[in-house]
C-alpha cells in the first residue's frame, strides 16, 4: 500500500475535533504521514518590517503542536513553526516533506490577517498539487 502525505497548513488555533475529522475525510483508510506547519503570520506590518517575529514564531509553534496533537490518532504527525508568510512555509515543508496534497487551514475571512489572505488560492497555483482550504472560526 502507499503512503499518503498530507501537508496540513494552519495560520492559527483551530477545533481539534473540526480538524481531525476533516483530515480523516481526507485520507480515508490509507496509510498516511502528516506535517502540520504553523506559519508565524500573526505579525504586524511594523513587526514584520523589523523582524520582530519571535512572539509569532513561539505562537506559530504552540500551534502547529496543538493541531498535531489534534489529527495524530488519525496518522503519524510531525509539527513545525513556518515563515511568518504562509506560502513560504509551505516552500519550506515541501523540500523536506514529499507531500501529495496540502490542507490549508485558515480562520474566516474578517479574522485572516494581512499574511494569510488567499493563501490557499497561492498555494494551489505555485505548487501543483491538490490544495484544499478548510475555513475554521477561531479555536
Amino acid at each position: 500500500m502507499t503512503t499518503r502525505h498530507l501537508l496540513i497548513v494552519t495560520t492559527g488555533p483551530v477545533a481539534g475535533g473540526r480538524l481531525r475529522e476533516h483530515v480523516r475525510a481526507h485520507i480515508g483508510s490509507a496509510d498516511a504521514r502528516l506535517r502540520v506547519v504553523a506559519p508565524a503570520s500573526k505579525v504586524s506590518p511594523l513587526k514584520w518590517l523589523l523582524s520582530d517575529e519571535d512572539e509569532a514564531r513561539a505562537e506559530a509553534g504552540e500551534t502547529a503542536a496543538e493541531a498535531t496533537e489534534a489529527v495524530s490518532e488519525v496518522a503519524p504527525a510531525e509539527p513545525e513553526a513556518g515563515d511568518t508568510d504562509p506560502v513560504l512555509a509551505i516552500q519550506d515543508a515541501l523540500a523536506t516533506f514529499p507531500a501529495d496534497e496540502i490542507l490549508v487551514v485558515t480562520p474566516r475571512g474578517s479574522e485572516a490577517t494581512w499574511l494569510e489572505k488567499d493563501a490557499a488560492g497561492e498555494a494551489l497555483e505555485r505548487f501543483g498539487l491538490p490544495v484544499s482550504h478548510l475555513v475554521v472560526d477561531p479555536g
